[in-house]
């Protein structure tokens, strides 16, 4: 446990207090390797490497490349010997150049301050031949694993030639630990140890740790367009917040459930019972749900539309709610800042659009100040995380966890493949 809380300890150095994962999800990092078990030994390395590409093939976000740099150099100092994969894009059926993983090599070059090399395949004799030829401390890029079917179909023998030229491995996928596919599922039953990188570690440590063993008060904030999507999240979280604070188009079902009038408001009328059920749920647990109670409303779901601000209980027809209103932030933020830790997953409004993006950014700005005096912030996946981003404070936040889907499911309390196939600590 000390090894763990003193990993934790490194890994939280962003937040001021040590974050626990909770134990059933205590799993071996790579930090735990030490040159002696690392020297010589070649590691099969699962990151996550799925780059936005221009139409030149260029990078034009490398956030994920940056994300892998802390395992890999780990690894190169310890003189190991790395192959390292992912997937890129969507190939349909074998190999095509726009999803090769060539942009990659360069960018990993200048960061790690190597040569990087790269072979045209992740199988193979290829692949076996520029494995054989790797010294200690070199990398070694295998091509894009997607470009076999057998990867996402989690094939045992492709999973036993993925593996055949490591000693053990190493998953740095968090985006990808909600599949069992091949190279993040498979190569376990063929690789020991098989350990958590730096990245995924800091995912399990946040996203769960802090989440089942959370600093209180602990406020969950939960937004996005639809209730549906976010169902298993608010229930799982209703078991451990304190406020539960609700934003994005998801409100209208609720104000629906509460008998108000939504305008041409997005409603999901198949989930009103259940908006139903969730405040109640929420009450019977002493959980306080805070609902926005004045809204920016448009005349059309367009960025140049006639807007107003109204109050929930007034929302004209014709009119669909866009964002919360001025009033719901100050409330948001006055409740928000007597919590020590939160968790935000999904925005307040369409914030892609100006008119419509001062509720997710004024959120976005609690948080950071929030950070500043001390409280655990995690970002929690998704449009959140380009909400932060595009607002400049993602430095500002304790954690912003790169999974999407995956950050979903382990909110939900679901199990991950990915990371049930991991050595315990």
């Amino acid at each position: 446990a000390s090894v763990r809380s003193a990993r934790v300890a490194r890994a939280a150095r962003s937040a001021p207090r040590t974050v626990r994962a909770v134990a059933a999800m205590a799993k071996k990092s790579v930090g735990d390797l030490t040159k002696e078990d690392l020297e010589g030994k070649k590691v099969f390395v699962r990151a996550d490497l799925n780059v936005p590409l221009d139409a030149d093939l260029n990078i034009s976000d490398d956030t994920r490349v940056r994300a892998a740099i802390p395992t890999l150099k780990y690894l190169v100092d310890n003189g190991a010997k790395v192959l390292l994969t992912s997937h890129l894009g969507r190939p349909k059926s074998g190999p095509e150049d726009k999803f090769r993983l060539n942009p990659v090599v360069p960018r990993l070059s200048e960061l790690l301050g190597i040569e990087v090399k790269k072979v045209d395949d992740c199988i193979g004799e290829e692949v076996e031949a520029a494995a054989s030829k790797l010294e200690n401390g070199e990398v070694l890029v295998l091509d894009n694993v997607r470009f076999y079917s057998e990867e996402t179909a989690n094939d045992a023998d492709f999973a036993e030639k993925l593996a055949a030229n490591a000693d053990l491995y190493v998953n740095d996928a968090f985006g990808t630990a909600h599949r069992a596919h091949a190279s993040t599922e498979g190569v376990t039953k063929f690789l020991s140890p098989a350990v958590a990188g730096f990245c995924m570690q800091k995912e399990l440590d946040y996203l769960d740790g802090a989440v089942a063993e959370p600093t209180r008060p602990f406020a969950a904030i939960v937004g996005g367009s639809k209730v549906s999507s976010k169902i298993g999240v608010i229930e799982s979280l209703l078991n451990k917040c304190d406020k539960l604070f609700l934003g994005g188009g998801m409100i209208f079902t609720f104000y629906k459930a509460k008998g108000l009038d939504t305008g041409s408001s997005l409603v999901e009328d198949d989930k009103i019972d259940l908006a139903k059920e969730l405040m109640a749920k929420a009450e019977e647990k002493g959980v306080e749900i805070v609902l926005p109670t004045d809204v920016v409303v448009a005349d059309a779901f367009d960025a140049e539309a006639n807007t107003q601000v109204v109050s929930a209980e007034e929302i004209p027809e014709g009119w669909m709610g866009l964002d919360i209103g001025p009033d719901s932030l100050k409330t948001f933020q006055g409740k928000l800042e007597e919590c020590k830790s939160v968790i935000w997953n999904g925005p307040m409004g369409v914030f892609e659009m100006d008119a419509f993006a001062k509720g997710t950014f004024g959120v976005a700005d609690t948080l950071a100040k929030m950070g500043e005096n001390g409280a655990i912030t995690i970002i929690g996946g998704g449009d959140s995380v380009a909400a932060v981003e595009k607002a400049g404070l993602a430095e500002k936040m304790s954690h912003i966890s790169t999974g999407g889907g995956a950050s979903l499911e382990l909110l939900e309390g679901k199990t991950l493949p990915g990371v049930a196939a991991l050595n315990e600590a």
